[in-house]
C-alpha cells in the first residue's frame, strides 16, 4: 500500500513530487515517502533522511560528446564516482551489446535535465523517467543496488524522500520503458 506525509499537500510548487507520487499509486507500486528540508547534495539530504534501512541513492545525469544520448547513473550514496572511469564502464557495456558508444561523457546541463527528464539540478532520481516520453534517456544502475531491499530516493524534489522495494522499482523501471542495465561501476 502506498504511504506518504500528508505535510506533501502543504509544500508550495511540489508539482514534480506529486506527479510521482500519482504515478506510482495509479500503478499500483508500493512505497512511502516523507518530506523535509530541502536537500540538493547528498551532504545536505543525509541530515534528513530516516534511518529506514534503505539504501540511499546518488544519481547523474550524463550526455554524450555530440549531445544526442544521455545517461542516467545510480549508485550507492557513500560511493563517488570518477567520470573517465564511469565512461570506460560504459562504453564497455554498451559496445558488448553492440549498441553505439558513448563517447566522451560530461554531465548534462540544466536544460537537457529538464528537457528529458522534467528535473532540475538536486532532484535527478530515476522517477524522472516518468517525463521522458520518448524513452530517450539509458539507466544504468550499480550492481550492488539488486542486492538492497529496499532504495531510497529524492521523489523529482529534493523536499522528499521516496522509500521503494526493490521488487517494486523493478515494476516501476518496467512500467517506465526506458532502457535500463546493472553494471559494477566500483
Amino acid at each position: 500500500m502506498a504511504t506518504y506525509d500528508t505535510e506533501i499537500q502543504l509544500i508550495p510548487g511540489n508539482e514534480r513530487m506529486k506527479g510521482v507520487l500519482d504515478f506510482l499509486t495509479l500503478h499500483d507500486i508500493r512505497f512511502s515517502c516523507y518530506t523535509h528540508p530541502e536537500g540538493k547534495t547528498i551532504e545536505e539530504a543525509k541530515k534528513w533522511w530516516r534511518d529506514d534501512g534503505s539504501v540511499h541513492c546518488k544519481n547523474i545525469f550524463l550526455r554524450n560528446h555530440k549531445g544526442n544520448k544521455h545517461y542516467l547513473v545510480c549508485f550507492h550514496c557513500d560511493h563517488d564516482l570518477a567520470i573517465h572511469d564511469l565512461e570506460a564502464r560504459l562504453k564497455a557495456s554498451l559496445t558488448a551489446q553492440g549498441l553505439p558508444s558513448c563517447g566522451k561523457l560530461s554531465f548534462a546541463s540544466p536544460e537537457r535535465m529538464a528537457r528529458y527528464l522534467g528535473l532540475e539540478p538536486g532532484s535527478v532520481s530515476p522517477f524522472g523517467l516518468i517525463n521522458d516520453t520518448e524513452n530517450h534517456t539509458h539507466l544504468f544502475l550499480d550492481e550492488s543496488l539488486k542486492q538492497a531491499e529496499t532504495l531510497s530516493f529524492h521523489p523529482n524534489d529534493c523536499r522528499g524522500t521516496v522509500v521503494i522495494s526493490h521488487e517494486e522499482f523493478e515494476r516501476y523501471l518496467a512500467i517506465s520503458g526506458n532502457t535500463y542495465e546493472y553494471l559494477k561501476l566500483y
